[in-house]
C-alpha cells in the first residue's frame, strides 16, 4: 500500500545552505489493514515524513509510492485520510456542520453525506452533542471530531500526526480505543508518537526514528527481544523532584 525507499530531507535557509537534515535514509512499508507507528521524540523526523508521504514537502533523494502513484496526486488524495497534530477545526460550527463541510468539500452527495455523518459521530461517541458548538469542547472532544473529519471520505489510509498530544489519559484512552476499532475494521492506518505506550498498544509495527534515522523496525515484540534491557533507578532527597526537563527526556521511551 505504502512503500517508502531511502528517503531523504534536508531543510535549508534562505541562501540554499543546509540547515537540518531531518530525513536520513529512511526505508518502510505499509501493508494492507495493519496500523504501522513512527516513534521517535520530538525532532527526529516523524512529522517531516509524513508530509513528504502527503506531498506537502518534496524529498531531496528517494522513492515514496502510495498505491502504485506518487504523492500530492488527487487520486492519491482522495484515498487518504489525515488528522495533523494539531486539530484545526471552526470553533463556531458544530460536529455536524464540520462534517458537512469536509464531505461536500469531497463532493459527497446529499444522502451518502447524512448516513456517514450519523456512523462517524456514533464511531467517535459523539452523536449525543452533534449540533453543540465545536468550540465548547474539551480537547479529547475535538480531537474525536479531528478523527471523524479524516473518515469522511471513508480512507483507504488513514494517517495519524501525534494523535494523543496534549491529551489528558481519558482522552488519549478513548482516541487509542478508535485507532483499535478501525484496525478491526480492516483500515490501514499510519500513526507517530513520541509515546512509546501508544504505538505499543495500538501498532501491528513500529519504525523507531532519531535524528532522521531509522534504528529499528518490525513488530515491536522483536524489536524489543532485541534491545539490550535497562532499569532506570532514582533516589531523591526528600523536598524537589527530579528537573521536569530530565523527566520529559524520557517520555518518549515510556518512562513516567
Amino acid at each position: 500500500m505504502v512503500d517508502v525507499v531511502d528517503l531523504r530531507k534536508t531543510f535549508r535557509d534562505f541562501w540554499g545552505r543546509p540547515t537540518t537534515e531531518a530525513v536520513k535514509g529512511v526505508s518502510f512499508h505499509i501493508n494492507p489493514g495493519e496500523v504501522f507507528g513512527l516513534l521517535g521524540p520530538n525532532g527526529s523526523g516523524k512529522s517531516t515524513t509524513i508530509r513528504m508521504i502527503l506531498g506537502l514537502l518534496k524529498a531531496d533523494a528517494g522513492s515514496i509510492s502510495i498505491f502504485g502513484e506518487r504523492p500530492g496526486t488527487p487520486s492519491v488524495h482522495a484515498k487518504i485520510g489525515y488528522l495533523p497534530e494539531i486539530t484545526h477545526l471552526h470553533p463556531f460550527l458544530t460536529p455536524t456542520e464540520t462534517l458537512t463541510y469536509y464531505g461536500q468539500l469531497f463532493g459527497l452527495s446529499s444522502t451518502t453525506l447524512r448516513k456517514r455523518i450519523t456512523d462517524l459521530l456514533a464511531l467517535v461517541g459523539l452523536t449525543e452533542v452533534a449540533h453543540h458548538r465545536v468550540g465548547t469542547f474539551s480537547k479529547g472532544m475535538a480531537r474525536r471530531v479531528g478523527l471523524a473529519q479524516a473518515l469522511i471520505n471513508a480512507p483507504t489510509l488513514l494517517i495519524l500526526d501525534e494523535p494523543t498530544s496534549g491529551l489528558d489519559p481519558i482522552g488519549t484512552r478513548e482516541v487509542k480505543d478508535l485507532i483499535l476499532e478501525l484496525r478491526k475494521r480492516g483500515l490501514s492506518v499510519l500513526m507517530s508518537s513520541h509515546l512509546l505506550p501508544d504505538v505499543q498498544e495500538c501498532s501491528d509495527r513500529v519504525l523507531i526514528l532519531n535524528h532522521g534515522e531509522a534504528l529499528a523496525q518490525g513488530k515491536v515484540s522483536e524489536i524489543e527481544g532485541s534491545l539490550e534491557t535497562f532499569f532506570l533507578s532514582a533516589v531523591c532527597p526528600s523536598g524537589p523532584t527530579l528537573p521536569l526537563a530530565k523527566a520529559d527526556d524520557l517520555k518518549w521511551l515510556g518512562v513516567q
